[in-house]
């Protein structure tokens, strides 16, 4: 088994216990009211994407997500929340740096022994789901999960549904496609987004994410026998069909959104093995960005 493998299986039993941490981190996670900004690079500003979009949602106040080398330095936040698996990415330390005296951060980190918690003003370790693995899996979605915890939004159905999700067969034919989009709405954007990086990443797919609502204005040209559309939450009437007319397979998501990404991250493996990789080991890829 590899790293990968080993890792996205252990996710419902880490989610399980980030979710009942979640009241010990209420003084270093944003509270009501605040203005928000939630940073990252890579997988962690596609889960910055979600929770976001999950906070504003939720009335807990303006919420935007950014790439950390993105951060538009000169708008007011009161409050930086930085997503890094690693606490060693240039662009985030660069940004916390900057922010230092002028705006309130908290970085949600793997590990406690690096330089993000020094740069940070307050830090939330869960070193549990830390990985030894380049592509992430296991430590994303339990930040994620942490964050919907302490908006209330996590029940044990999610949990549930991603153990679903690790046992429950991919639907046939999907591993075989040459291309696969992924769609999501709202905060599922953001997991649409990380879907296909998880594929790109492991096996070298051509993969693609969007707004479900903006499939139809272009995007859709590409669909064809031999490739797949999968979304991830709820569907926009009428698109399931249209799709399923180009010839493509349709994939429907029934899970939890988050556990729909975990079927995509075992998607990424499949594939990957189909085709003779070694998803441990991503081309050109390092489990950091030191620059």
């Amino acid at each position: 088994m590899t790293h990968v493998e080993d890792e996205l299986t252990g996710q419902p039993e880490c989610w399980t216990r980030a979710a009942s941490e979640a009241a010990r981190y209420k003084r270093e996670l944003p509270v009501p009211g605040e203005r928000v900004a939630i940073v990252g690079c890579g997988t962690s500003f596609f889960m910055a994407q979600a929770a976001a979009a999950l906070r504003e949602d939720a009335g807990q106040g303006e919420t935007d997500a950014f790439p950390a080398s993105e951060f538009p330095r000169h708008r007011p936040y009161d409050r930086v929340l930085a997503l890094t698996r690693s606490g060693t990415t240039t662009e985030v330390l660069d940004l916390l740096a900057r922010l230092r005296g002028r705006t309130r951060t908290t970085a949600v980190t793997a590990d406690p022994h690096t330089p993000v918690v020094g740069a940070a003003d307050e830090v939330v370790v869960l070193g549990h789901a830390d990985e030894l693995s380049v592509v992430q899996t296991r430590f994303a979605t339990t930040a994620l999960t942490l964050l919907r915890a302490h908006l209330g939004l996590h029940t044990d159905a999610v949990v549930a549904d991603a153990r679903t999700a690790l046992t429950e067969p991919l639907p046939e034919g999907l591993v075989e496609c040459g291309q696969f989009t992924f769609l999501g709405r709202g905060w599922t954007v953001g997991l649409a987004n990380e879907a296909a990086l998880k594929l790109r990443e492991a096996s070298l797919s051509w993969t693609e994410a969007y707004p479900a609502m903006e499939y139809r204005h272009g995007p859709l040209s590409v669909s064809t026998t031999g490739t797949a559309t999968w979304m991830i939450g709820e569907a926009p009437d009428g698109l399931a069909p249209q799709v399923c007319a180009t010839g493509a397979l349709w994939v429907h998501g029934t899970l939890d959104p988050l556990a729909e990404l975990v079927r995509a991250q075992r998607l990424a493996v499949a594939v990957a093995a189909a085709r003779g990789l070694d998803p441990d080991r991503p081309r050109h890829l390092t489990r950091s960005v030191i620059l």
